[in-house]
């Protein structure tokens, strides 16, 4: 799309881009009123900003758009997911972890997946059992950040 076509495109072609990022309606209505852009930078950072704003149950929200790190995903999820192998060994040990973090913290697992392996991200969950709930919110909230952030980056074509 390009930052130029993501400033030209329709409010609502341009919302429904956003949510796809991030599906956390108010976040993609403050960066589609924001515009224009004058360049990429300003973007990520009205974004940055504004994801720093979400509440737990915005939080919450983003992360039901979200697959489970193992599953079968669609979308930029898919792509993020790529590196993870899909042996049954190796869909065994997350699913395992996934059921242990979701039966811990009531929520799924969300790890900033593009560019790690298996293992790294099944060492990620094991280690990330060991924090307390307010702990692991602030994990999740930077791993929803930093996904939000990579895929607006591959919307505007950055």
């Amino acid at each position: 799309m390009g930052l130029e076509g993501f400033n030209a495109v329709d409010a609502g072609s341009a919302r429904g881009e956003l949510l796809t990022c991030c599906d956390v309606p108010w976040w993609a209505d403050r960066l589609v009123e924001g515009r224009p852009y004058p360049d990429l930078a300003a973007l990520l950072d009205a974004a940055d900003e504004a994801l720093g704003e979400l509440t737990d149950a915005d939080v919450d929200r983003a992360l039901d758009a979200h697959p489970r790190i193992g599953d079968r995903a669609t979308g930029q999820s898919a792509t993020e997911q790529g590196a993870v192998r899909r042996d049954t060994k190796t869909l065994a040990a997350l699913a395992e972890v996934n059921r242990r973090y979701e039966k811990r913290f009531d929520r799924v697992f969300l790890i900033c997946a593009t560019g790690l392996g298996a293992d790294e991200i099944l060492a990620a969950a094991e280690r990330r059992l060991g924090n307390d709930d307010a702990g692991e919110r602030a994990v999740v909230r930077d791993e929803l950040r930093k996904i939000a952030l990579l895929r607006l980056r591959k919307v505007v074509g950055g």
